[in-house]
């Protein structure tokens, strides 16, 4: 799914022009990668997180030339699905599409 199939796809669900509903998903992006640059996690619960993990410098090695570079210490934005997603998605794959309603329907209660 691309950014405009997302744009598409939430017009459709919430009958919004589709100016509005794409600054709304260019300000969630912006908003994303604002708080991330100044070293925050975007926490969405039920959907999952945007965190920054640092990396430790470390000694890697180019094998076509054996020779060996520092990789210096350095920050990677990574996205953690929550735990209520990924049972979601699991029961979906497995065929159980009974198990994936019953947990939406259990989330509304």
């Amino acid at each position: 799914m691309t950014k405009a199939d997302l744009i598409y796809d939430i017009e459709r669900h919430t009958k919004q022009p589709k100016e509005v509903v794409s600054q709304i998903v260019e300000a969630f992006m912006a908003s994303v990668q604002r708080n991330m640059l100044q070293g925050e996690d975007v926490h969405l619960r039920g959907f999952g997180s945007f965190l920054l993990k640092k990396r430790a410098e470390k000694t890697a090695r180019i094998v076509k030339s054996n020779i060996e570079i520092k990789v210096p210490e350095h920050y990677l934005a990574t996205f953690k699905i929550a735990k209520e997603f990924k049972m979601k998605i699991k029961a979906e794959v497995k065929g159980t599409i009974k198990e994936a309603n019953k947990l939406t329907r259990n989330e509304t209660k």
